[in-house]
């Protein structure tokens, strides 16, 4: 079972709080994006980010002066998004640590594919820029992404490549259509590919709000560690921030859970 979420625009440097275990999978085809970056002007790389002057100004001497292999954050304590202030890692157990280490890949434009120890450096570059020589970072990475996430890129242990007819994955979607549809694209029929859906139901359909639909992802992930879950089933648990599984809108293909409604000043549940 592997879990993917989405990486966050607001990054920092913390080499003190945890070790990073491992090197991203994909860090020749970053050097090949850095090396593209490198090459813009600042009103290029700014019209690429859409941003103001400040944060471009920023990002675009952070491009200039990278070093990939120097001043690394493990990738899952280097993003700062409300995702990832929910989910805690710093706080987890080794237990924990190693769940996720094991489960969990971020998804990137920059990095393609990060398991949370990964040693990253702050960057800003989204999955849906038109970045690359390619024409965006959408055919830049291809099947990559999907490959990696479930193995099939990998190697058998006797050295060959898998067969690519071997057990289909589970892949539990807690990212955003922006990075998930880099794997949705790709799917085989043997695969199985399940949506978490984290919303209220309004005029008879599930409504989903950004911030708190972030907030539910972090605490899934959380939740998923704690508990260690490795099927389906385990999932269904999940009673934070008042959600709830919601057993008639879920399938197959998508587990609903829903906002229970807070009592109004006064009620008794």
């Amino acid at each position: 079972m592997k879990i993917i979420i989405s990486p966050a625009k607001k990054m920092n440097i913390d080499t003190d709080t945890l070790a990073c275990r491992s090197v991203p999978v994909f860090l020749d085809e970053t050097a090949e994006l850095l090396t593209w970056m490198k090459n813009l002007t600042f009103a290029q790389a700014k019209e690429l980010w859409k941003c103001n002057d400040k944060i471009a100004e920023q990002n675009y001497r952070r491009f200039q002066e990278m070093d990939l292999e120097r001043n690394l954050t493990p990738a899952v304590i280097a993003y700062e998004g409300i995702q990832y202030q929910y989910m805690a890692p710093a706080v987890f157990g080794g237990e924990q640590t190693d769940y996720i280490q094991e489960h969990l890949r971020i998804l990137s434009g920059f990095y393609g594919v990060l398991k949370p120890f990964d040693g990253v450096v702050p960057y800003r570059l989204e999955m849906q820029a038109k970045a690359s020589e390619a024409g965006d970072l959408y055919k830049f990475w291809g099947d990559k992404l999907y490959r990696e996430v479930t193995g099939k890129g990998q190697k058998a242990a006797d050295g060959q490549p898998e067969h690519p007819d071997r057990k289909g994955s589970l892949i539990v979607n807690l990212a955003s259509k922006e990075y998930s549809k880099c794997v949705e694209k790709y799917l085989a029929p043997e695969d199985r590919y399940l949506t978490i859906v984290f919303g209220e139901l309004s005029d008879g359909k599930v409504k989903q709000k950004g911030t708190l639909a972030k907030m539910a992802r972090g605490e899934m992930v959380r939740y998923l560690a704690e508990h260690e879950v490795e099927d389906p089933d385990g999932i269904k648990g999940f009673d934070r921030l008042g959600y709830c599984f919601d057993e008639a809108l879920s399938n197959g293909r998508e587990y609903v859970f829903l906002k229970k409604e807070q009592p109004a000043d006064g009620e008794t549940v």
